[in-house]
This record gives C-alpha cells, structure tokens and sequence, in this order.
C-alpha cells in the first residue's frame, strides 16, 4: 500500500498557479487577488490508503475491455495524437519483443471500471492496429471512436523489417498471436480508505494529463462526472448569470463553474472545513448522482437568485475592488437565496453598506477560506442585507 501524502505547497512553489495564470484567455474571468484563494487551490492532499499493483495484461485483453467499455479515457486527456509512424514503431516494439513503457490504470469504486491515467497512445495505438484502421480522431472509448479512418499499415520502419507496411490481417497466424499475447505492463491504482474516492482527484491532478496543468474544477468535472456536472455546466449558460460576471463567453478552464459549485457548496456553513478546494470536491463526489428532482430544484434556486441579484444590484455587482471577488460573490449570492420573495426595497443601498463595512472588507480579502472567516462574512451578508 502506498502513503499518497505530499507536503503542501506555497504558490511560489508550485507551478500550477503561474501556468494557469499564464494560459488565461482575454474573455476569462478576472478576480480579486486574494492570498489565501490561491493557497488554498494548491492545497495538498489528505492522507490515503491506496493499493497499487502490477497486472500482465495481454493486448488481447486490453483490446476486448476497451470494445466493452471496462477501459474509459477521462474527458480532460487530448484524443488520439500520435501520428501513425509513433503508433507503428510501438507496434513493430510488441513484435519483436523489445520492452514498452507501462502504462496506468485507476479503478473506479462503484462502477469497477478503468480509468486511463497514462498511457492513452499506447493503448489506442494498439486497439487502432487490431481494428485495421487508423484515426486521429478525438474520441474517448470505443463506444464513439471513429469508423473512417484510414487502413492501418506499419509506416515508417526500416524498409528492410519484415512488418514495413503490413497491416495485422496481413501478418502470418504465428505473429497475429505474438501480438495479441504480449503483454503489456499495468499500474492498477485503486483508493482503500476513504471509500470516497477522493484520491482519485489528486492522482489525476499530479500525473499525466497530456501536458497540460488542469486547474481543479476541469478535473472535478472529469472525476465526479455526473447529474451534478450536466447541471453546472447548463447554468453556467444562464445569461443573468453571465451577467453578474461581466463576461459573456465561458471560462476556459471552468472557474465560473467552480464559483457556481462553490454556491451550492455553502449553503450548509455547518458543513464546511478547510481547505475549500476539498470541500468543494467532497460535495461533488456527494452530489455527481442527484436525484433528478433535487438536481432540479436547485437549478431553478440558482436561476432565481441570480435574476433576483442582477435585479437589485445590477451588473458585475461584485467587482468591487480590481477584480470578481470570490468572497463577496460567495457570501452574498448565498443569504439572496435564502431571502428570495423578501428583499427589501433599499437592498442597493444596503449593499453599499455592507461593502464599506470593514469587517466585510476584511473577512472577503484576508483568509477568506478559513473557517471563521466564512462564517463571519456569511453572517455579515445576511445581517447587513435582509437583517437576520
């Protein structure tokens, strides 16, 4: 068993935050910066139990659990972007038996399924040469992978190898067996304790991930893919929504869709520990598989409290300094929620108020995700605003 524990680290030290600042769009959001927001996003793991072993799987095996859906590509991976004379080499690499790179397997509690964490070329290269074709198209499990590709030959080997050329119909019986017998070297990952599967999020987050460093809600949304995700991903199009932020088109690396889990997230404080980054994909993990009513409701309490705030307070209300402040937006969306059908008339007003306040002003841009903090700032939105 192995310990999955890493020391935390600071912004500074940590890559993560300078690439996903460095990789932001013209059209993506803008926030506040506020220290403990970015510590906090680059917070460590917990401690985990996990098992990882070897498995000898032959292609053949792997090729027939990929046809049945048992091996799945998550959703942030590239496609299939090798092109056919990397593919090929790794092929004509089987057939005489030199040794391939493993690759890693993460097993899905619940569902018993693998999820590839590194090796996606290698497997699909081999599943693309059994199949007889060849395609570079983006599709993530056999279920939708394209049937228009062209005939797969070995391209690019000395033209002196006896498999320059040859597609795998084309090989003798005794080679067609050696390829189908190799083995392939396997990682399976599978998390013991907790019995969340909450390991699953940080293993992704620090392994391959095709180059690119994701920011948290990208894997969460991969991760904890569900009814949950399907509704982020449909209010995050809500145009008053769209409106509170200033900016029209999506996030591309979907902070809008964390700030709208952030929303649901707190509407029980008495829940809530630090750091918020766990918090957050504690709930989604609790809420992927929603019931369709509950799922629901809580869209049409979004929806209305984002109407009932562009309303009253109008446009980008919470810019307020130089910058979206996640704090301000998290504290206040949350106590219009809990008051819609009772806002008062002079809510505008009121929230002037409370912006000036400084106990507001300091619980929403020093430690906003401690503990007490976000209680107090809670607290402060719903006194200064509706007087409860």
């Amino acid at each position: 068993m192995t310990d999955f524990t890493q020391p935390a680290a600071t912004p500074t030290e940590d890559a993560r935050l300078e690439f996903e600042r460095a990789a932001l769009q013209p059209t993506d959001l803008e926030f506040e910066p506020v220290t403990a927001e970015d510590e906090d996003s680059q917070s460590a793991p917990s401690k985990f139990e996990i098992t990882t072993y070897p498995a000898d799987f032959t292609l053949e095996v792997l090729h027939q659990q990929w046809k049945n859906g048992d091996i799945e590509v998550p959703d942030f991976q590239r496609g299939f972007v090798w092109k056919k004379v990397q593919a090929s080499r790794l092929i004509e690499s089987f057939l005489v038996r030199l040794p391939v790179p493993a690759v890693f397997l993460y097993t899905e509690r619940g569902s018993e399924k693998y999820l590839v964490i590194d090796g996606q070329q290698r497997l699909r290269s081999v599943f693309q040469y059994f199949d007889g074709r060849f395609s570079s198209a983006t599709a993530r499990s056999s279920h939708d992978e394209s049937v228009d590709g062209p005939s797969f030959r070995l391209a690019g080997l000395d033209p002196s190898s006896p498999f320059h050329n040859r597609a795998f119909y084309q090989l003798t019986e005794a080679e067609q067996r050696r390829l189908r017998n190799a083995v392939l070297r396997t990682f399976v990952v599978q998390q013991l304790d907790p019995d969340d599967d909450s390991s699953k999020y940080h293993i992704f987050e620090r392994l391959n991930t095709g180059g690119t460093l994701l920011a948290n809600q990208e894997i969460r949304n991969c991760v904890y893919r569900g009814g949950f995700v399907r509704l982020i991903e449909e209010l995050n199009a809500f145009d008053p929504w769209r409106s509170i932020l200033g900016r029209v088109l999506p996030d591309s690396r979907r902070r809008d869709m964390e700030l709208i889990t952030r929303f649901f997230a707190t509407q029980n404080l008495n829940e809530y520990r630090t750091p918020m980054k766990r918090f957050l994909s504690r709930y989604m993990f609790k809420n992927r598989d929603a019931a369709a009513e509950a799922l629901d409701a809580n869209g049409q309490e979004f929806r209305e409290t984002c109407v009932a705030i562009v309303d009253a307070l109008g446009e980008r209300p919470f810019h307020i300094r130089h910058g979206l402040s996640i704090a301000a937006l998290d504290s206040v969306m949350v106590a219009f929620s809990k008051h819609l059908g009772r806002i008062p008339d002079d809510i505008r007003d009121r929230y002037e108020t409370l912006k000036a306040s400084p106990a507001f002003v300091q619980t929403t841009t020093q430690r906003t995700t401690d503990v007490e903090r976000v209680r107090e700032r809670f607290r402060l939105a719903s006194e200064h605003l509706f007087g409860q």
